[in-house]
């Protein structure tokens, strides 16, 4: 990529950066994980399962919103990877997918809440 020819030379050496950039199909999957958070309901739902594990009337309950619009935001947060589940009886679990991506998201949300937020 390095051999690319710019239209317009700013005397900038921009084939290091060219040389190392991700992939197209990279940056389309970090987008698709920003579109899973692209919710503060999903944010919340997803901030809770990074520290505890829950089903969902209690998930309902901590976020006062009913359990289907709850159970719509899990389906969202798991096909994406975010969120595993398992069934005891006829309960399902919820808890946050033990992944680097997921710890990473996990700590970036409580970082920006303070710095968003810097009274709390």
């Amino acid at each position: 990529m390095s051999e690319k020819k710019l239209p317009h030379d700013h005397g900038q050496s921009f084939e290091e950066y060219c040389d190392h950039m991700p992939a197209v199909s990279d940056f389309q999957t970090v987008s698709d994980i920003f579109k899973q958070l692209g919710d503060g309901s999903r944010i919340r739902i997803f901030w809770i399962l990074c520290h505890c594990e829950e089903c969902v009337m209690n998930l309902s309950a901590l976020v006062d919103m009913s359990s289907p619009a709850v159970s719509h935001h899990l389906k969202q947060l798991k096909a994406g990877g975010l969120i595993v589940s398992r069934r005891e009886g006829k309960e399902v679990y919820y808890k946050a997918a033990d992944t680097e991506q997921v710890n990473l998201l996990h700590h970036a949300i409580e970082d920006l809440v303070k710095i968003a937020c810097p009274s709390r």
